[in-house]
């Protein structure tokens, strides 16, 4: 049977970056918890996901998007509390872990049982958790469900059960025994009161199914809960018994409709070989595609499965290994059949199957035989009864066993389960938060396929055991620790051609092949014609077998019949064409469904390639025009380029060719096969004229050698010469001799050659007629005799073939016929060898008594190694070692001992055969070593310690003595024996086979070292983070090396230890493989002992964000974003440059890094970045270890510093002329004018310097602070205001009734009985404003109209924007139409520049709705943020500081006007507030001692409920504060009693005025108007009274224009001067103000005006048309149409929404706030105007303030406005399409009905002036426009007419 698999790797990303095709483009969508998620569940009816996480319900939509959340958690509870928790003891907030969570559907509640109150359980509302249905703390054990131990697991599944006719909802649950729990394993529990029962009793007594209490026995871990076929069943591990820890995995069943749990069976599950599985993990109940189904029946190992059967797919690992794990299935069947064999054994068979016990009663000490029944008809009997023993359990020997269709590596620790085309796919999460896709088979042999792999920040977080799909099957919902992901299922449309879309083995997947797209098959319209979709998972796509003819001349063209088997059949409608590069021909169809197709012509064909003699072009056939069906090369062979395969056999060459080529011997041509041609020149077969059989073979080098050979098939050539030749001739070419019948000779060469002892040579012959080659095979060998026979052995050791000899005259081995014998001189043959001569003899020195091996080394030391007849050394026999011998160079011998008696040293003589001998020049040495001292002298017991040993002659012996000297180095092994420390121990060595030499006492082996702990215990896979290990013993290692091992056991890298003394080793974490996904194990070998370090995880790299912000400074905090930093780093360890000057890493969390700026200017690292133009571009990297990562690009700016030049004169000469003047002036005062110079100028640079620090340290705090905030800002948490009330407040908030105006509101007065006649006629009126005629004239009139006025103007705009905002494309039509009339009227008669600067006209204002209601997406989408967090920004350094509420003056501001001229004392306190009603939990909020009790209200509202937005929080008049400091609690007021007065002016009470104090309690409540009458009527009337009789008071400062009287008459003229200056000195606070907001306000700057990101159409639409416009006017220049568009855009819109953040957010804006805000609308606007403000003494504060900046805010403009102009038009079509998708989303919302009817009020008030202006337009008349007004009116205002 074939064995197939697949596997798809999800790693889950947080932000989805990769490119999807648009049709596929849905991002991975998630959802994150703060604290820990238990347990997942999905509402199948609803699609909505619970989560039951530690402290809190989370209820989100099938989209994960958070609908509502419940907090459960932290409770005051205390472990061996019984609730209510108010009568306990020693009681502390402890967190509520999710135990079980359930959707009970019938009453639409959701069941949540938790960790607290002994695992009490509550209802809460399905539709909003935030309302709880129903909970009870009191009603005893009796509802007491999950657990309260963290680690005991709870299961649950919805049932039914009746009684006494009724049938009530329950729920069974499953729960393992935790040390002060119930000891009930199952409990049915009731959902509702009924009798004596109250919801959530145990309404079953059943007290056989429960554990033994207080002894830890059985352990069970439930893992699955579910119901089937009229039955309940139960999944989980358990051990049998106290006295075996191994864990068992069992099934249990019960009858759903056993009211005593006789039922209960609990049934074995074996998963692998030899159950090693044996501790389920997770499990999935499904029906099994059919595939599955057949391979299961077919295995025999499971019955009979069919698809709609259900299975049990459980995944498994060891008790023991978590680096292991399985996948087993079950069908249910077979389950119930085992359960029916165990039960009936029972009841009928003593307990026994087969003749062996089968049957176990568990939880029962009861030995007797228990299986005692004898029942015949089990049907009666199948769910027990009182009298039949129970519960049952299976003993091991009948456990239901199933192999392992799937294992894996690692921990799974989830399974869910889909089918799809029939086949099955199981999804596998496990302990590294990882997905697998697998199709589980019963035979799976081959290795599962890897083929896709995304980083995620999921890893090394375990996937939830709840793993399911959503309702439509297409997603998967994965839940790790604390968040969860909705991910496709598949990813087939990112595909997007065959071969990829196959390689991915998906079993979703597949081609379909006339759309060409990567579907599932049910996404293909002709799927189910035959090969119409290609499964991904059979590996084939639609291929091109043939071609016929299967190739074809480059100079031919004709129809190609192309082969294609697997092509889906072609329907009439189909159109087939072929692509051959750029030619293109119409495809047809044979009957035999072949495609016949026409070649292009052979111009069209590509050159031949230089290497061959063909050229492949691909064929293409498409189907539709665009869908490419299959595609193979085509060959257009070319025979004239045969013959540059061999050009010295060209005939050949061609006539071999597989194209079937023909040779012309006429013109030497390679041609086609033409049949047409003939003749005796045409050689159409292999009879080529050819020379070959070259004789002899063997030429030899220096000596001329005659050669002959033979010519074939030459008559053609009959009287022709040829000549011949080589390269090794050096171009020379010899003529050939004709000697007769084929035979041929050449007189030959005298080549020289010496680079090798032989080469081949290749001869070639031409035709001396031509010029031309012949086909020539003729081939010799030439050898050289002297190469590698340097000596006269050698020489007579070579074949005899070659003829070499050597010649004693030339000293030389030679060629024999080049050696001449001199005169009387024997033949060469016969010459004898000279002596033999030693040239080396190694080694030098050898031990007294022999037995080593001498090598000595020479010439002539004979042929054979018979030939050496003796060697002696030193006079002694040495004896030959014949197997070592080499020829002539080379003899091994061993020395024997020498003799006491004679000499130490001689020389080394050789005899050889014929008595010839050759002695030695140097000599060798008789000497013994002496080994003196070992060091180092202990090691450890493991061995590896390197020692060295000293001494004397200790070379004696050794064949390379230069590598020892005087010392031997070698490594100890392994001590074995038992006795540690050892003795001191001997050091032997030994030298040949007779000598040894000892050191006593001279090593001791000690115990290895221990290793106790290693920090940290983790590491990038990048490596290089520093590990130090700590433990004993240190000092007596030497190598210290840290290993990092994959799965196949190969060291991935290796590290040494850096650092290292007795106690401690320090390394760098290894580098592992990026890719590894398997587990890695990292071990530390010290010398041969080796530890592995447990726990040490490897986590994939760090992931950066862009960087935002580019433009650094030496006060800005640099912020990196990213992900997983914590996971292997801190803040010390990581490092930062910018450029080449390290920064500070302040703060490092898992998401951000916090990096102080560089200390000293930094330079670029690389000199790339040196000779780069911009030298200011700096990168700023982050290394880890051995990560090192580029995150962006930054700039660093300095002040900018006056050079010298500018300063000495501007300065230094104007001082020196002061001076001496002074001098001259002021001769008697000089010294005193220097002291207070000096005295000032420290001043000043006290005063500089305070503002430089204090700028810095609260724009970090700030930082700090605004991160937070910003952590919090994901769009869901930014108080967006919804479309309708933004138009609302941008429309008509500034209108003359606020927030009361009708068109906010919604109210209109309309009598009942008129509604219908009113809202028939508005419609008539709407149909007649969607005339442009009306509409023109309509505008017109009420333009002409005198006491139409600019507010009428404005509000008559917006009425008429959201009456049509059904139709924007019409409103943006009369828009333009007004805009063109109002443009001619400026440019013709007016100043062009006032355009659009004011609303004086209507269409001006509808142009400011117009922008308004294009840009909400780009406010929602992008500048929102930036403008929201500049809006906190200011709110949160305003309240820094003291806020005067009287006179609304601020310590910190920008806006001079609003700044508090006085120094206040103050301090910053933390009010823990506790809120009423609300829990126990309190609130941290941090207030000063000198804000007034309201404000104090405020800041703590805002922090209370700063999850809420403005409008849904409760305001400061309808909360009262308490606070408690003894046993009575005092309200807090604003003014009381109690408060100060000061003359005249009273002050208004504070935090000090109460003297409340730093950490006090303070309770804020809600008033009730019951209270409030109350205190009004008891104690607060008179005091109130006697408050209102007199205003006068005042806050921190009194008004200054309120000054007393009398102490103003009383100061002289130069305090007032005094109280005046020193105001002044305070404005140095809008500096520091500034300078902490200065990012804010860049980066809003920056996300209005950037061109380069994304630009809302509509700007890029009319900035167009202004260009347009203005092209058409000569009087218009660029200066006017920037003007024009700063109008347009910057002031009549981006000015307002700044100023009034109200208008975009649900957020309140004080006037201190709203000062601030304008200062930087001020400066938006400066930087939109071309003029240039000149700056002096006299400006004002907020001009002065942003004075720097302006200039490079004014570049951005004028950037931004050159960037729109050279974007892509957006036509009129794409800017409608925007509109109308604008309309379609949100008109329904808007007030269209009242907006009409108030429009008609200007109508009606007009109306005359409309009619007279109607019946002068010829248009209207046609139109009946008069006629249709006319009825409007009698229909609206009640009117009979004559009409």
């Amino acid at each position: 049977m074939a064995s197939w698999v697949s596997l798809l790797l999800f790693l889950f990303c947080k932000s989805v970056t990769q490119a999807q095709e648009e049709s596929n483009n849905v991002p991975i969508l998630e959802f994150t918890s703060e604290t820990s998620i238990n347990n997942v569940v999905q509402d199948i009816q609803t699609g909505r996901i619970y989560l039951g996480a530690v402290n809190t319900i989370f209820q989100l939509g099938p989209s994960l998007r958070m609908q509502a959340r419940a907090d459960t958690g932290p409770k005051e509870d205390a472990r061996t509390c019984t609730p209510p928790a108010s009568a306990c003891q020693d009681t502390k907030p402890m967190p509520n872990l999710n135990k079980l969570l359930l959707v009970h559907p019938s009453n639409g509640s959701l069941i949540v049982c938790g960790s607290r109150y002994r695992g009490i359980c509550a209802l809460l509302n399905l539709t909003n958790v935030e309302q709880q249905l129903y909970y009870s703390d009191s009603k005893g054990e009796r509802t007491y469900v999950a657990s309260i131990e963290d680690n005991v697991n709870v299961v649950g599944v919805m049932s039914n059960y009746t009684k006494d006719e009724n049938t009530f909802s329950v729920f069974l649950v499953g729960k393992g025994y935790g040390s002060l729990d119930s000891t009930k394993l199952i409990s049915t529990r009731i959902l509702q009161d009924y009798r004596e029962w109250v919801v959530f009793e145990s309404i079953i007594e059943a007290s056989t199914v429960q554990t033994t209490p207080f002894v830890p026995k059985y352990l069970h871990d439930f893992r699955l809960a579910f119901k089937e076929d009229g039955f309940v069943y139960f999944l989980f591990s358990r051990t049998l018994d106290g006295t075996d820890n191994k864990n068992l995995t069992f099934v249990s069943r019960l009858c759903e409709n056993d009211h005593h749990y006789y039922s209960h069976t609990e049934l074995q599950l074996n998963c692998g070989p030899n159950n090693r599985y044996n501790k389920v993990q997770a499990a999935y109940v499904a029906s099994p595609g059919k595939e599955l189904a057949r391979v299961m029946t077919e295995s025999g190992m499971y019955g009979k499965v069919v698809s709609w059967n259900k299975v049990l797919f459980m995944v498994a690992s060891p008790d023991d290994d978590d680096n292991d794990s399985a996948l087993c299935m079950y069908p249910l069947n077979f389950i119930n059949e085992r359960l029916v064999d165990i039960i009936s054994a029972c009841y009928s068979d003593s307990g026994k199957i087969s003749g062996f016990p089968a049957v176990d009663i568990p939880y029962s000490s009861k030995n007797e035989e228990f299986c005692s029944s004898k029942i015949n008809t089990l049907e009666n009997f199948k769910c027990g009864a009182d009298f039949l023993p129970s519960p049952l359990a299976s003993k091991p020997r009948v456990a239901l066993k199933a192999d392992a269709v799937l294992t894996k590596p690692g921990l799974l620790t989830a399974v869910a389960v889909a089918v799809e085309n029939d086949h099955t796919i199981a999804f596998l999460g496990n302990n590294q938060g990882e997905v697998f896709k697998q199709i589980p088979h019963v035979h799976l042999t081959t290795d599962p396929y890897v083929y896709s792999k995304t980083p995620g920040v999921t890893v090394g977080e375990k996937v939830n055991k709840n793993l399911f799909f959503d309702l439509s099957q297409s997603h998967l919902y994965i839940t790790t620790e604390k968040r969860i992901t909705k991910v496709p299922v598949q990813t087939c449309l990112q595909k997007k051609d065959c071969q990829s879309c196959v390689e991915l083995r998906d079993p979703y997947c597949g081609w379909c092949v006339l759309e060409g797209r990567c579907t599932r098959r049910s996404e293909c319209r002709r799927a189910e014609e035959k090969n119409g979709w290609l499964w991904s998972y059979r590996q084939q796509c639609v291929k091109i077998v043939s071609f016929y003819p299967p190739n074809l001349s480059c100079k031919k063209t004709q129809k190609v019949k192309i082969n294609i088997p697997s092509l889906p059949a072609i329907g009439l409608s189909d159109r087939l064409h072929c692509t051959i590069k750029s030619f293109q021909s119409q495809g047809t169809m044979s009957d035999s469904g072949q495609v016949s197709c026409n070649l292009p012509n052979p111009s069209l064909i590509p050159q031949t390639p230089e290497d061959q003699d063909f050229v492949a072009v691909p064929i293409r056939i498409f189907v539709n025009e665009t869908v490419e069906l299959a595609m193979r090369e085509f060959k257009f062979y070319n025979c004239a380029a045969t013959v540059r395969k061999s050009e010295n056999t060209p005939c050949i060459s061609c006539v071999a060719s597989s194209w079937g080529c023909q040779w012309n011997t006429h013109d030497h041509t390679c041609s086609d096969m033409d049949d047409s041609v003939n003749g005796s020149n045409i050689i159409k077969h292999r009879q080529c004229p050819q020379f070959e059989n070259p004789d002899p073979v063997l030429i030899p080098v220096g000596y001329k050698t005659r050669i002959s050979f033979e010519g074939i098939n030459l008559d053609l050539y009959q009287g022709h010469v040829f000549t011949i030749g080589t390269e090794l001739m050096r171009n020379a070419e010899e003529e050939v001799n004709f000697e007769q019948g084929p035979f041929y000779t050449f007189s030959g060469f005298n080549f020289s050659y010496d680079k090798s002892p032989e080469t081949n040579v290749l001869f070639y012959v031409k035709d001396k007629e031509s010029g031309k080659k012949m086909d020539s095979t003729l081939n010799v060998t030439l050898y050289n005799c002297s190469m590698g026979r340097e000596d006269c052995s050698l020489c007579k050791n070579s074949d005899p073939k070659y003829r070499c000899v050597w010649c004693a005259k030339q000293k030389a081995c030679v060629y024999e016929k080049l050696c001449s014998p001199d005169q009387g001189s024997e033949y060469p043959y016969n010459t004898e060898c000279p002596d033999p001569q030693i040239t080396k003899i190694i080694p030098h020195f050898g031990p007294l008594r022999g037995g080593i091996s001498i090598t000595i080394q020479g010439s002539n030391l004979g042929i054979h190694k018979e030939d050496i007849k003796s060697i002696t050394v030193v006079g002694e026999p040495c004896i030959h070692q014949e197997e070592k011998y080499s020829v002539s160079t080379s003899v091994v011998c061993e020395i024997g001992p020498v003799d006491p008696t004679g000499g130490h040293w001689g020389k080394v003589e050789v005899e050889v055969k014929g008595e010839k001998r050759g002695t030695s020049s140097m000599y060798f040495t008789y000497r013994d070593p002496i080994p003196e001292e070992v060091k180092p002298s202990r090691g450890p017991k493991a061995g590896g310690t390197l020692i060295t040993i000293s001494g004397r002659f200790l070379d004696t012996g050794f064949l390379f003595q230069e590598q020892f000297g005087a010392e031997i180095t070698c490594r100890t092994g392994e001590y074995r024996a038992d006795k540690v420390p050892s003795d001191l121990l001997t050091v032997t060595v030994k030298y040949g086979k007779s000598t040894t030499t000892t050191i006593p006492s001279a090593f001791q082996f000690l115990e290895n070292p221990i290793v106790l702990d290693h920090n940290p215990k983790g590491s990038f896979v990048c490596g290089g983070r520093n590990i130090v290990v700590t433990g004993s013993g240190f000092d007596l290692i030497q190598t210290a090396v840290m290993k990092v091992h994959g799965d196949n056991s190969t060291a991935i890298e290796v590290c040494n230890a850096h650092d290292k003394n007795d106690t401690v080793i320090q390394f760098r974490s290894p580098t592992a493989n990026n890719s590894v996904n398997h587990p890695l194990r990292t071990y530390i070998h010290l010398d041969n002992l080796v530890k592995e370090l447990k726990p040490f995880d490897y986590h994939p790299d760090p992931v950066f964000n862009k960087l935002i912000k580019k433009v650094i400074t030496e006060a800005s905090i640099i912020i990196v974003t990213g992900r997983g930093f914590s996971k292997a780093m801190t803040a010390k360890e990581a490092q930062a440059f910018v450029g080449d000057v390290p920064c500070l890493v302040n703060t490092l969390q898992d998401d951000k890094l916090f990096l102080d700026p560089p200390s000293t200017p930094p330079r670029a690292r690389s000199r790339r970045h040196r000779r780069d133009t911009r030298p200011e571009l700096l990168d700023l990297t982050i290394k880890f270890g051995k990560g090192e990562w580029v995150v962006g690009s930054v700039q660093y700016e300095k002040k900018n510093d006056l050079s010298l030049y500018i300063i000495i004169p501007a300065v230094i000469v104007p001082m020196l002329l002061i001076i001496a003047i002074s001098v001259y002036c002021y001769r008697r005062k000089s010294q005193q004018a220097e002291r207070e110079y000096e005295k000032v100028k420290h001043q000043l640079e006290n005063l500089e310097e305070s503002v430089r620090d204090r700028c810095k340290k609260e724009f970090t705090d700030l930082m700090i602070e605004m991160e937070d905030h910003t952590n919090e800002l994901s769009e869901g948490r930014i108080p967006f205001l919804d479309y309708k009330t933004y138009t609302d407040r941008v429309f008509f908030l500034p209108s003359k009734d606020g927030a009361n105006d009708v068109m906010i509101t919604g109210k209109l007065d309309i009598p009942e009985a008129r509604r219908a006649t009113v809202t028939q006629a508005l419609n008539q009126f709407s149909n007649l404003l969607n005339s442009k005629t009306f509409l023109i004239n309509f505008i017109r009139t009420l333009e002409r109209s005198h006491d139409f006025n600019a507010r009428a103007k404005v509000y008559f705009a917006s009425l008429l924007t959201v009456a049509l905002h059904g139709k924007l494309e019409y409103y943006t039509d009369i828009m333009r139409t007004l805009l063109l009339e109002l443009m001619e009227e400026y440019v013709h008669s007016k100043n062009p520049k006032l355009m659009l600067r004011r609303s004086e006209t209507v269409v001006e204002r509808m142009l400011c709705n117009w922008m308004s209601i294009c840009l909400y997406q780009f406010l929602k989408d992008s500048a929102g943020e930036p403008l929201y967090k500049l809006f906190r920004a200011i709110k949160h350094q305003i309240e820094k500081g003291p806020v005067d509420a009287r006179v609304k003056k601020a310590k910190y501001t920008l806006n001079d006007t609003g700044l508090l001229g006085d120094d206040v004392e103050y301090s910053v306190l933390t009010l823990q507030v506790l809120v009423q009603g609300e829990g126990p939990d309190v609130t941290p909020v941090k207030v000063l001692s000198c804000d007034t009790i309201s404000q104090v209200k405020e800041k703590i509202i805002e922090q209370v409920y700063r999850n809420l937005p403005y409008s849904q929080r409760p305001k400061v008049d309808s909360v009262t504060l308490e606070w408690r400091p003894g046993s009575t609690g005092q309200i807090l007021s604003d003014l009381d009693l109690t408060s100060q007065k000061e003359g005249r002016w009273k002050r208004i009470n504070t935090l000090a005025h109460y003297n409340v104090r730093d950490n006090a309690t303070l309770v804020l409540s809600r008033v009730l108007h019951t209270q409030q009458n109350y205190d009004q009527n008891q104690e607060n009337h008179e005091e109130r009274n006697a408050l209102l009789e007199d205003d006068k008071v005042f806050h921190l400062v009194r008004p200054a224009d309120e000054m007393d009287e009398i102490k103003s008459k009383r100061g002289s003229i130069k305090d007032k001067s005094m109280t005046k200056a020193i105001t002044e000195i305070y404005l140095t606070r809008l500096l520091s103000v500034k300078g902490t907001l200065q990012q804010f306000v860049d980066d809003f700057f920056r996300s209005v005006l950037c061109s380069g990101a994304v630009v809302p159409p509509a700007v890029k639409y009319f900035f167009d048309f202004l260009d347009e416009q203005a092209l058409k006017h000569n009087n218009v220049d660029e200066e006017t149409i920037h003007i024009w568009k700063t109008n347009s855009l910057p002031l009549r819109f981006w000015v307002n929404i700044l100023k009034n953040p109200h208008f975009t957010f649900d957020v309140h804006v004080s006037e201190v706030v709203d000062a601030s805000l304008s200062v930087i609308a001020q400066t938006f606007m400066d930087a939109c105007t071309k003029s240039e403000h000149k700056l002096s003494r006299d400006s004002p504060s907020n001009k002065l303030l942003y004075a720097k900046e302006i200039s490079t805010y004014k570049k951005m403009v004028d950037d931004y406005y050159k960037g729109i102009r050279q974007m892509i038009p957006v036509s009129d079509q794409d800017m409608n399409t925007h509109l109308a998708e604008v309309s379609r989303a949100h008109t329904d919302k808007l007030n269209t009905q009242v907006a009409l009817h108030q429009l008609y009020q200007y109508a009606s008030k007009y109306y005359d002036g409309i009619i007279a202006s109607l019946d002068e337009d010829p248009a209207a008349q046609s139109k009946q426009l008069t006629l249709r007004l006319q009825q409007i009116a009698a229909a609206l205002e009640n009117k009979v007419t004559d009409l």
